[in-house]
């Protein structure tokens, strides 16, 4: 039973004994809410089935919908999967630590809620120093989801979270805002090609720098149906309450039209800066330059809570180009405004 959920503050530098406490309570079954890289994660013992079932229970998390195990180093890895090929090796010379998750053939010793019944799971090694330290600290690999109650936009920020989870886990651990804003680039090399089955910070461009060849699943813009090996591609997620609609076109004149035509008494538009005073809107919340992709992973998962404060009867949502990092962006916008999408 929790009574009162713990909130340390790391902004300014780790508490060496609240790192402790906090790895404890993970090692004893415990949840804990901590940074990383890309967004806040939800941490329970990957190797307890207990705790990990509770991080469903929190979360109201379908248990269909594998967890990613995050491990503080190589030898943590080589102890939960079985010995990767040579691609693999390869991709995890070149990506980890970072915000890159590999899904790979599990031993025993990973319980099968984690991993959805599935022989494989995700694994990644963050690069966050709280993280990693985290992990150390707990001496287990941690299963982690995004910190957000299921369907919701990801966490990128204590404040944006803190109310869902108050009394459901046993310590936040407060490390500031996220650096990248999405979740991690998730891989399987299937026939000997990476194949991106969610996408990230890490591009198609960036892993065939490494190893020549690259492709992107073909789920990734579309409803998925049956047994998925990684989270973030079966169901509505990213989620403000409030309706949305997401609206492109590589013609700018056009995109503006578009949404012109569809904005109502109180329609809320998140967007460029650029197109900051191009509409008569209820109101407008500006993501950044609109090529500045960095940004706006950064910023939208904010955003997409902020939104709802205000009440709209429709959000409506700026898209970008399906390039580098604008594939994950369009990837979360197209879940998060439940596939109602306009493309020109």
């Amino acid at each position: 039973m929790i009574e009162v959920t713990r909130v340390y503050d790391f902004k300014n530098g780790i508490n060496n004994l609240a790192l402790k406490k906090s790895g404890e309570k993970i090692r004893n079954g415990k949840l804990v809410i901590f940074p990383t890289e890309t967004v806040y994660g939800i941490g329970a013992n990957a190797l307890d089935s207990k705790a990990v079932d509770d991080i469903f229970i929190a979360k109201g998390r379908a248990n269909d919908n594998p967890l990613i195990v995050h491990v503080s180093d190589f030898a943590m890895i080589k102890d939960l999967v079985e010995e990767p090929n040579t691609m693999e090796k390869k991709l995890l010379d070149a990506f980890m630590p970072g915000p890159f998750t590999l899904i790979l053939k599990k031993k025993d010793i990973i319980p099968n809620n984690v991993s959805a019944n599935l022989d494989t799971v995700g694994i990644r090694m963050p690069s966050n120093k709280i993280a990693h330290d985290l992990i150390e600290a707990a001496g287990v690999p941690i299963a982690a989801p995004s910190a957000n109650v299921s369907s919701r936009p990801s966490g990128t920020q204590v404040e944006d979270i803190i109310d869902e989870f108050q009394d459901k886990v046993d310590i936040i651990i407060d490390g500031g805002k996220t650096n990248i804003g999405i979740e991690s680039t998730v891989v399987k090399v299937i026939d000997d090609i990476p194949t991106i089955l969610r996408p990230g910070k890490i591009t198609p461009e960036d892993i065939m720098a490494v190893v020549g060849v690259c492709k992107l699943s073909d789920n990734l813009f579309k409803k998925v149906d049956g047994v998925v090996e990684s989270p973030g591609m079966k169901y509505k997620h990213y989620a403000p309450k409030s309706k949305c609609l997401l609206v492109y076109s590589d013609n700018d004149e056009e995109m503006l039209n578009i949404i012109k035509q569809n904005i109502m008494e109180k329609t809320l538009i998140i967007g460029c800066d650029e197109h900051a005073y191009s509409y008569d809107c209820y109101k407008y919340l500006n993501y950044g330059k609109k090529l500045d992709y960095d940004a706006i992973s950064h910023n939208i998962f904010a955003y997409l809570r902020q939104a709802d404060k205000y009440d709209p009867d429709l959000i409506i949502i700026e898209g970008v180009k399906k390039e580098g990092i604008g594939i994950a962006i369009m990837n979360r916008l197209i879940r998060a405004a439940g596939y109602n999408y306009i493309e020109k």
